[in-house]
C-alpha cells in the first residue's frame, strides 16, 4: 500500500510563460471566479477574465490598438471544434456524451460498466487551459471531463449528465464518483449543485476542491487561494488510487485530499491573456516588466517587477512557495511546505 503522504508530498509547481490556452486548503466556500444567478434561479458562471485596463486611454489610442492574432475559425465554435478534434485523434480512446461538451473514456461504451469495478473520477471547468481537462482522460487518470466555454464554468446539467454516465447508483453496485474541482466560485457552485442532485438520485459522489495558488495571501478577500496547475497531480494521485484493488470512494477521496493539501503553485508571466474574440489585445503587460503570481485567466498577481534572470525568477518562486507553507496538523497554524532533506515532486509548466 502506498502512503501518499510520505511519497508524494510536498509538491511544488512553477508556472511561467505567456498566457494562452477543493481542497481543505480553501479558506472560503467561494472561489475566484465571478458568478451570477440566471433567470431560472440556477447559478451560471460568467467569464473569469478581468476587463482590459482602458482607463485614461484616449479614443485615438484605443483605435490604434492591434487586433489579437489567434489561429481560430469562429471563436464561438472553438470548444466544439476542440472536442471534435480530440474525437478524431483518439477514436478508440474517447467518446462524447450526446448533447453536452462532455468527453468520456471509451470504456464507458463497453457492455460491463466500469463503475462496477472502480471509482470514477471527473474533473472540468472552463476551456482555454488545454490540455486540461480532456487531455487527462485515461487509465488511472480521469474517467471523463466536463468542458465549459472559454474561461466559463460548465453548466449544472452537463456535470450531472457526466456523473450519470460514469457512475451507477449505489443500489446497483456502483462504486461512486469523485469530482475534482478548482477553487473558482462558478465551478464550486455548479459542481456542488450537481453533486447534491446526483446524491438525491442515489449516486455516491464526493468532491475535492483544489486551491494550490500561493500568489496571494490566504486572507485576501473572501475567495481564498485559486486552483491552478497542481490539480493535474491530484488527478494522477486519485486515479492511481482508484486503480488499486478494493479501493472505495473514501480511499480515492482521501488520496486526492492528501495531495491537494501538500501542493503549492506560483506563476510568473511576461504578457497578459487576450480572450478569443476580443476586439483588441490586452496590453496590461506590454512594457518591460513581468508579473509575479498572475492568475490563469489573467487575474492580477502579487506584483509587477522588472524582468529578472532565470535563476532569479526560480529563486523567488521557490522562496514564495516555501514561505507560503501549508496548514499544520492542528488545522490552524501555517508550517513551511518543505524543509532541508525533504524529497519533492516538481512540475514546471507553461502558465495558462
Amino acid at each position: 500500500m502506498v502512503d501518499l503522504r510520505r511519497t508524494l508530498l510536498p509538491v511544488l509547481l512553477l508556472s511561467s510563460g505567456v498566457q494562452p490556452f477543493s481542497s481543505s486548503r480553501a479558506t472560503s466556500p467561494l472561489g475566484s471566479t465571478r458568478s451570477s444567478p440566471s433567470v431560472s434561479g440556477r447559478v451560471t458562471a460568467t467569464s473569469d477574465v478581468p476587463p482590459p485596463a482602458v482607463e485614461g486611454r484616449s479614443k485615438s489610442a484605443t483605435a490604434a490598438m492591434p487586433r489579437p492574432k489567434k489561429f481560430l475559425n469562429d471563436p464561438a465554435d472553438a470548444v466544439d471544434e476542440y472536442v471534435a478534434g480530440l474525437l478524431l485523434q483518439y477514436p478508440n480512446h474517447l467518446r462524447k456524451l450526446a448533447g453536452h461538451n462532455v468527453v468520456l473514456h471509451g470504456s464507458f461504451g463497453d457492455e460491463e460498466h466500469p463503475n462496477l469495478g472502480r471509482v470514477s473520477i471527473l474533473s472540468g471547468g472552463g476551456s482555454g487551459h488545454e490540455p486540461a481537462h480532456a487531455g487527462y482522460i485515461g487509465e488511472n487518470m480521469l474517467s471523463g471531463a466536463i468542458l465549459g466555454g472559454i474561461f466559463a464554468s460548465p453548466a449544472v446539467a452537463a456535470i450531472l449528465s457526466a456523473i450519470r454516465a460514469v457512475t451507477l447508483p449505489t443500489a446497483r453496485g456502483g462504486k461512486g464518483c469523485l469530482l475534482i474541482v478548482k477553487n473558482y466560485t462558478g465551478d464550486r457552485l455548479n459542481f456542488g449543485m450537481a453533486r447534491e442532485l446526483a446524491a438525491a438520485e442515489g449516486y455516491g459522489v464526493s468532491m475535492v476542491v483544489v486551491a494550490d495558488d500561493c500568489a496571494l495571501p490566504r486572507t485576501k478577500g473572501i475567495t481564498g487561494a485559486r486552483g491552478v496547475a497542481g490539480t493535474v497531480l491530484v488527478h494522477k494521485a486519485a486515479g492511481g488510487k482508484a486503480g488499486e484493488d478494493g479501493a472505495g470512494l473514501a480511499d480515492v477521496t482521501a488520496a486526492a485530499e492528501a495531495v491537494s493539501d501538500g501542493v503549492s503553485t506560483m506563476g510568473v508571466a511576461l504578457s497578459a491573456v487576450t480572450v478569443p474574440g476580443a476586439e483588441e489585445a490586452n496590453d496590461r503587460l506590454d512594457g518591460p516588466d513581468m508579473e509575479v503570481g498572475l492568475g490563469i485567466h489573467g487575474e492580477a498577481g502579487a506584483r509587477q517587477c522588472p524582468l529578472a534572470s532565470c535563476d532569479g525568477i526560480a529563486g523567488e518562486m521557490l522562496d514564495a512557495i516555501q514561505s507560503y507553507g501549508r496548514i499544520g496538523p492542528d488545522g490552524e497554524s501555517v508550517v513551511p511546505l518543505y524543509g532541508k532533506g525533504d524529497e519533492l515532486l516538481v512540475l514546471v509548466n507553461n502558465l495558462g
